[in-house]
């Protein structure tokens, strides 16, 4: 290394030494003057904990009055008086249907007109809402939630296992639609060929759908997640309609209308088993839980026929020369209950005894049936006195009647359109579903507690009929 180069390295070391030990000076300094930090007062409060629940809640509730939203309420009937209260503050009265900005937070809205029952409401303002609410007729127990519009001819209505979705059979459409049950939306249309459904069947798990076509004979099978037809299963019968699943689910019972038999499907190998011959026009199917015998509704004479499953011999219980329709056993397995379009009754069989006796009077043409959960209501659905052809609306409005099945009395009674037809009630005893046949629409209704029906003085009952006759 050169000397001159030796020096300059020199100089830049003695350099970097005199910073760097300036640095150390000035930091010392600024740590010397820096104020101690002040001690807080003895009377400040202590700092709320974020995580408390309570001021975690009060904090929302101020943040969310602190804004303002667009309300907007509409009723069926229109023209009601509409009260809406805050909490801790007066309330603003209006007539329906009513539009406004309101402050956010928790609203207690009751909706009151002549001749309808008062309805309170509670809802949270966190956005901007549009509220839908229909008044029920003076005296009825049930409340209604909506109606669904539907493709043509609604057949039959049946809920999810889940209660999630409501399936709605088309019989003069492509197939079946499928409904949101709680924003009453439609989620899909699944078409079946060039032909619409008459009814449609779960299995106990909710993951497969049946659908029973008439005029191609067959049942479609569809995954319920995927919307998708898996196979069409023919049933080697003639206008194929009613279906029920053995107790262990490897089975399909089809109920062929005009060649008078009941198609055994094995579903494993997706054949049909045997045909095994029946009354005139079978329609409604129970079978017992053991899987021992299958109960039959024939349409042709009023007959209810029980064939046992392992001999294939049948006996005739009852003939009323009607038009045994729909049948539905309760959840104990104890009593077998079936309706006759022809005489306007429901009947009641003790399935250990076989006997059989008249449950109640129904409204005229009575349709489809079903339980709720504990098997103590049996609604009813009546079409009404039929028009100058099936397809043609008659003189009467449909209804659906609330049936005690201990007493056989008439617990409440809700009104329809033309043809009231399909019916169900949700497995958790909480919703019902009817359709009205002519009309393509469906109404959904909050079904009450028993005690409350049973409490309920009849409802309905006495009063729907003067509403029946159309005007």
């Amino acid at each position: 290394m050169s000397p001159g180069r030796r020096r300059r390295l020199v100089r830049s070391a003695l350099l970097l030494v005199l910073v760097l030990a300036a640095s150390v000076l000035w930091l010392r300094d600024r740590l010397e003057v820096a104020p101690a930090p002040a001690a807080a007062p003895a009377s400040a409060p202590a700092r709320p904990d974020a995580a408390d629940p309570g001021t975690a809640a009060a904090d929302a509730e101020r943040q969310l009055a602190e804004r303002s939203w667009r309300l907007r309420v509409t009723t069926h009937p229109p023209g009601a008086q509409l009260s809406i209260k805050a909490a801790g503050g007066a309330a603003r009265r209006a007539r329906t249907p009513f539009q406004g900005t309101l402050r956010g937070g928790e609203l207690e809205l009751t909706v009151a007109r002549a001749g309808y029952n008062r309805l309170v409401q509670r809802v949270t303002l966190d956005r901007h809402r549009s509220l839908d609410l229909w008044l029920d007729p003076g005296g009825l127990l049930h409340h209604k939630l909506g109606e669904l519009r539907s493709g043509s001819n609604p057949k039959q209505v049946a809920f999810s296992p889940d209660g999630r979705e409501l399936w709605v059979s088309l019989l003069g459409g492509r197939g079946v639609e499928v409904f949101d049950a709680r924003t009453m939306r439609k989620r899909k249309a699944i078409r079946l060929g060039e032909h619409g459904a008459v009814e449609v069947l779960f299995t106990r798990d909710g993951r497969t759908v049946y659908a029973s076509q008439m005029e191609t004979a067959s049942v479609w099978e569809i995954d319920r997640r995927s919307f998708r037809v898996r196979r069409q299963l023919a049933t080697k019968g003639n206008w194929s309609k009613v279906m029920a699943l053995s107790p262990d689910e490897r089975t399909l019972y089809v109920a062929n209308w005009v060649s008078s038999d009941i198609s055994e499907i094995d579903l494993g190998k997706g054949r049909v088993r045997r045909l095994l011959k029946t009354v005139r026009t079978p329609r409604g199917l129970w079978p017992t839980a053991d899987g021992r015998r299958l109960y039959v509704a024939g349409f042709e004479d009023g007959e209810l026929q029980r064939i046992d499953l392992a001999s294939g011999k049948a006996k005739s219980l009852l003939r009323t020369g009607g038009a045994m329709r729909h049948l539905v056993g309760d959840p104990e397995g104890r009593r077998l209950y079936a309706d006759d379009m022809g005489t306007n009754e429901t009947f009641v069989v003790d399935l250990a005894s076989e006997r059989v006796r008249r449950l109640a009077r129904t409204d005229n043409v009575p349709n489809t049936i079903d339980l709720t959960p504990d098997g103590r209501v049996l609604y009813v659905s009546n079409r009404g006195r039929n028009g100058a052809n099936y397809y043609l609306p008659g003189p009467e409005w449909g209804s659906v009647l609330a049936i005690d099945t201990a007493s056989g009395k008439v617990l409440d009674a809700m009104v329809g359109g033309n043809q009231t037809t399909g019916l169900d009630v949700s497995a958790d005893g909480r919703l019902l579903a009817f359709s009205d046949f002519l009309d393509n629409r469906i109404h959904l209704y909050a079904v009450p507690a028993y005690q409350r029906l049973a409490a309920g003085g009849g409802g309905r009952a006495a009063a729907h009929r003067a509403e029946l006759a159309k005007r």
